[in-house]
């Protein structure tokens, strides 16, 4: 059937005027922004806690701690149970299997969380899998069933959530074709959270595997976060309800090139403004490969560059989501024993004020070696 644009601009018209119409007796909306906002609030940044089942146990056997269920629990229970972690951290991604289990007390893991002054979040993706036709690139599985599982977490106490894409670079890589199915199913889940009642955060992470340079790794980061929100626009996501969880703009670990923190901060800031509206809630960085120390000073780069530069202060919260950088010292230390819990507590909890410092600018160095006040 032939349809002339002006039966099409009708058919538009009468669409946005039905949509006007419809009943608003979904999750509040403004409840969904208000706790995205209160997620990035004064530096605060969250831990995640949502490896997988294989890559945790793979953490635990290197330190000589049990790689099984309750090994699982007892470490994230330590965790989650740090005292004094609210202060730094605002919320926790939880992995299936811990959202269910519960605390030496008998305490439900999202419980737990909330007592302590943090919200409750979980990881609802399924993995990744090889994309038909395209070698050497990936998609995120987890849509199927996904309406039903973000109601069942939100029952156990979720209020945030988690959908990581990865986004690798090589000679010809990557393709047009990832970026758009990985950024369609970014909004998809986007707008199931939504309907369910849970703030999304989206992931599109370009990965550091490879020996490609900074300038080449901002135009994949451009392009990834372009094609991004042009498919959240497309499915009308609410944007201020939702936060976005990013790369540092980085050569690959490949790569001979070393730019310093504020050459990374210049390079990140930019593939930012460039792609991302200024009515996204926030905007919290990933760790990826990058030690503890790195991770905390060139964020701190990026928040110092933020509201210097000449294109003006950044629109959105540039906090931390970030998961080894803040685990990694601290499970080093604790090592499995039940001895030293508290001194991995206590490490945790140092790693946390010193990454909101730098998520506020605020970060010296000095400060890794003064306990937290």
């Amino acid at each position: 059937m032939d349809t002339n644009p002006t039966d099409l601009q009708a058919l538009e018209r009468t669409l946005r005027s039905m949509d006007a119409t419809l009943p608003t007796d979904g999750p509040d909306s403004a409840d969904l922004a208000s706790l995205a906002r209160t997620l990035v609030a004064d530096g605060r940044g969250i831990l995640a806690a949502d490896e997988s089942i294989g890559t945790l146990d793979k953490r635990l056997v290197q330190v000589g701690a049990e790689p099984n269920a309750e090994g699982r629990r007892r470490y994230r229970q330590w965790l989650v149970t740090a005292p004094g972690l609210s202060r730094y951290v605002s919320g926790v991604i939880l992995y299936d299997e811990t959202i269910r289990q519960v605390t030496d007390d008998g305490t439900a893991f999202p419980e737990a969380i909330a007592a302590a002054g943090m919200h409750p979040g979980i990881k609802v993706d399924t993995g990744t899998a090889a994309l038909a036709g395209h070698a050497g690139e990936q998609i995120t599985s987890g849509l199927d069933g996904l309406r039903d599982r973000l109601a069942e977490y939100r029952a156990l106490g979720a209020r945030f959530a988690k959908w990581r894409a990865v986004i690798a670079v090589d000679e010809g890589l990557p393709s047009q074709a990832c970026l758009v199915a990985n950024a369609q199913a970014m909004a998809r889940y986007a707008g199931l959270c939504h309907e369910a009642g849970v703030v999304p955060i989206i992931e599109p992470e370009v990965l550091m595997e490879g020996d490609h340079g900074l300038m080449t790794d901002l135009a994949v980061t451009r392009a990834a976060l372009g094609r991004t929100f042009t498919a959240l626009a497309e499915l009308d996501v609410a944007l201020d309800a939702v936060l976005l969880k990013v790369n540092m703009v980085l050569p690959g670990q490949g790569s001979a090139e070393g730019p310093d923190e504020d050459e990374v901060a210049e390079a990140t800031l930019a593939a930012l403004r460039d792609s991302v509206p200024a009515a996204v809630a926030g905007i919290v960085f990933l760790s990826g490969g990058q030690s503890a120390l790195d991770a905390t000073r060139r964020l701190d780069a990026i928040n110092r560059m933020a509201v210097t530069d000449h294109h003006g202060p950044a629109p959105w919260p540039l906090s931390f989501s970030y998961a080894r950088a803040l685990q990694g010292p601290a499970l080093e230390v604790w090592a499995g024993r039940h001895d030293s819990v508290q001194a991995g507590q206590r490490l945790l909890v140092q790693r946390a004020r010193c990454t909101r410092a730098a998520a506020t600018g605020s970060y010296d160095p000095a400060m890794e070696d003064a306990a937290p006040s």
